[in-house]
This record gives C-alpha cells, sequence and structure tokens, in this order.
C-alpha cells in the first residue's frame, strides 16, 4: 500500500478548499474607559448586523469563530451572528486582541482541520495586516477596495486557502473578496 492510500485503501481526496472571514469590529467609542472595554457606537450597532448579512450572503456554513475578548469585537459580533442561518462555535481568544498579522496566523495555525471556514473577528492593524500578508492573488476589485480603503469598521475580507490550517502560511491564500457596509 502507498503512503498516500489510507488503511482502507482508498486514496485521499483532493485537499479542501477553506475560507476565511476576516471582519473588523464596528465603530467603536472613545471613552475612559480601559480600550479593552470601549462599547460600540450607535453607528457600530447599525453596521455589525450588516457585516453579519454580508457574512450570510456568501452562503458559508462557517464552522467556527474567532473573536477578541475586546468589548467592541464580542458586540460586533453578537449582532453580526445573528444574521447568520447558523451559530458557528465561537471561541473568545484573548490573543486575537491587539494581536500582530504573525500572531493571527499562529492562531490559526492551531484551527483543527475538522474546520472548514471561519470567522476571525478583530482590530486593525492585525486585520488588514493579515488580509494582506495572506492575499499571495487577489481579485482585482478586491484588491483595489483594499488599497483605496484599507480595512474601515466593520470591514469584511474573505480568503480562500487549499490545505491544512497548519500550512497556512504568508502568501497562501486568494483574497475574493473585500466589502464595507459604507462604499464609496
Amino acid at each position: 500500500m502507498s503512503a498516500a492510500e489510507s488503511s482502507t485503501g482508498t486514496t485521499p481526496g483532493p485537499s479542501p478548499v477553506r475560507t476565511i472571514a476576516v471582519v473588523r469590529h464596528a465603530k467603536a467609542e472613545w471613552s475612559d474607559s480601559s480600550d479593552h472595554e470601549r462599547p460600540l457606537t450607535d453607528r457600530g450597532r447599525l453596521d455589525a448586523p450588516a457585516a453579519g448579512s454580508r457574512l450570510a450572503a456568501t452562503g458559508l456554513p462557517f464552522g467556527l469563530a474567532l473573536c477578541s475578548t475586546a468589548t467592541r469585537t464580542r458586540e460586533t459580533w453578537r449582532l453580526a451572528v445573528a444574521e447568520l442561518p447558523r451559530r458557528p462555535r465561537t471561541v473568545y481568544e484573548e490573543r486575537v486582541y491587539e494581536a500582530s498579522p504573525g500572531e493571527l496566523i499562529a492562531v490559526l495555525n492551531e484551527v483543527d482541520d475538522d474546520v472548514q471556514d471561519l470567522v476571525l473577528i478583530g482590530h486593525n492593524p492585525g486585520v488588514q495586516g493579515i488580509t494582506e500578508i495572506l492575499a499571495g492573488s487577489a481579485e482585482p476589485e478586491a484588491a483595489a477596495l483594499v488599497g483605496r480603503r484599507g480595512f474601515p469598521t466593520a470591514a469584511v475580507a474573505l480568503l480562500t486557502f487549499t490545505g491544512s490550517w497548519k500550512s497556512l502560511e504568508p502568501g497562501s491564500a486568494t483574497l475574493t473578496e473585500f466589502w464595507t457596509p459604507h462604499p464609496g
């Protein structure tokens, strides 16, 4: 039996295409409280469900959400997930708060391969950085939007890649879509 065959004698299928939906938290208040505890503004509370509707429109059955523990990301996710047809398992991950792109990739490398599609809810500059670093290629319109707009609050980027989560590394994904609640 070849190394590519399993104990049942069958050859494994092709690696699955996986999707990462990178979401920046919605607009947050600037207050005297700690940065970690900043709540959403009224605009943020309107934009977060719109981001959830955009996620729902993908038709993807997200199996996992990795969300920063900050108040504004938790509130964004609570409002966004209400728009999805099925709630994915949610993990509030301290390492996503103020994470660099490299730290975010390390968190994603730990995801179990049973998860095909996931949502990452975090903060700038990390979410823009991971989107740019992972995207070895991009749909021209999506790349142009990121280049022109940066990564505004409540924006959603969709990245696809083939392989295991452990194989995710800079340049290994394709930026397929970029959406913002306030185009223009």
